[in-house]
């Protein structure tokens, strides 16, 4: 069985999950572009810190942060996922530096970064007020359709905000 709380606690632990996401995705690319220079050491190097750091962190979040915020210590496994993000962003920091001295300047543009947040905050409060007019309906359907209007509404506004990579997968998918 799998109650209304059941659903928040996931929640949680899935929002926690989300504070690393693009640090875990970048480092996955800077570590491959270190693999193309042929130096398999330093994102070896890097990963370990990350490793040391989730772990440390990963204890603190899950066994005192809670009792410190007076929370459930069940929300415990929320602080595991939160502190592996934080680790992610220190890892993802150690090998963008260690690259940007080997190699010159790298990353995203901050302004390209920006307009994708807006993106994905205006898909999500399009997908939250299609979830308000919908109403109850079966969880799958409901879920289906919020997901649907969400994914039109972020492929829209990429498409006005004029990223290239929207208009590249759309005129393939035109053809």
């Amino acid at each position: 069985r799998f109650h209304y709380s059941d659903s928040l606690y996931v929640w949680g632990i899935l929002a926690g999950s989300s504070v690393g996401l693009l640090a875990s995705t970048l480092s996955r690319l800077y570590s491959s572009t270190y693999y193309a220079l042929r130096d398999t050491r330093t994102p070896l190097k890097f990963a370990l810190v990350r490793v040391a750091l989730t772990t440390v962190l990963g204890w603190l979040f899950a066994t005192r942060v809670p009792h410190w915020l007076g929370i459930d210590p069940l929300w415990g496994a929320a602080g595991l996922t939160a502190s592996a993000g934080v680790a992610a962003w220190v890892e993802f920091s150690l090998l963008r530096r260690s690259l940007n001295q080997r190699i010159g300047v790298t990353g995203l543009h901050a302004a390209s970064v920006a307009k994708l947040w807006v993106c994905a905050v205006v898909a999500a409060a399009v997908g939250w007020a299609a979830k308000l007019a919908i109403g109850l309906a079966h969880p799958r359907i409901y879920g289906l359709a919020i997901l649907a209007v969400y994914g039109v509404a972020y492929l829209g506004a990429t498409y006005l905000l004029r990223i290239n990579e929207c208009r590249d997968i759309l005129r393939r998918v035109i053809r």
